[in-house]
């Protein structure tokens, strides 16, 4: 079962009134979805909901969900933000079974940027996709795909087929060997290449 669980309320009022509501009460509403069961409007009180966020598990991961006595596993899909104050204002989660598979989005980091040959001669990194639509087991979500750029020269292309995946993890597009990113020559060191040209 996932780390992080949410003691959840089921909230009576729905819509903007009810989720005003439960933000006075020091609350963040939310939406439970997915499954063979329909739509419950929940809400988690704030100081426990920001704890579970500023663990960096919460959002696309396996979460437990807690109401009374029952328990369940789900996903947390999407949180919104206060464009102001940028506190939680609202979460969607989704119904999981723990022993099936999920789509979701995992994001791509880059590793070896400072010793990356092609980097080193004025290159720039051009990332495509900074996430990866994959299926995978629902207990066993990457946290990451990593980019290794040890070994990458200026003018390489860094595939999806490059990118060591977990068992049982595949990408949801499967009919190409998409880029992720290019190592592309700079408008600097281009310019640079013509100053001395010049010389």
């Amino acid at each position: 079962m996932a780390d992080i669980v949410l003691n959840v309320e089921v909230r009576e009022r729905t819509g903007t009134g009810g989720s005003r509501e439960a933000r006075r009460g020091g609350k963040v509403p939310g939406i439970l979805y997915g499954g063979e069961r329909g739509p419950v409007a929940i809400s988690v009180k704030e100081n426990e909901f920001r704890k579970a966020l500023y663990t960096g598990k919460l959002l696309g991961h396996l979460v437990t969900l807690k109401y009374g006595d029952e328990s369940q596993p789900v996903i947390a899909k999407d949180i919104q933000f206060h464009p102001v104050t940028d506190n939680p204002i609202h979460f969607d989660l989704l119904r999981v079974d723990e022993a099936g598979s999920i789509r979701i989005n995992v994001p791509v980091h880059f590793k070896n940027q400072d010793i990356c040959p092609g980097l080193k001669m004025g290159g720039s990194l051009e990332i495509v996709r900074h996430e990866v639509e994959l299926n995978c087991p629902a207990n066993a979500i990457p946290e990451e795909l990593v980019v290794d750029l040890a070994s990458k020269e200026l003018g390489d292309t860094i595939r999806i087929a490059e990118i060591e995946l977990p068992a049982g993890v595949s990408p949801t597009i499967a009919d190409r060997d998409f880029v992720i990113a290019t190592l592309k020559v700079s408008s600097a060191a281009m310019s640079e290449a013509a100053d001395a040209a010049d010389a």
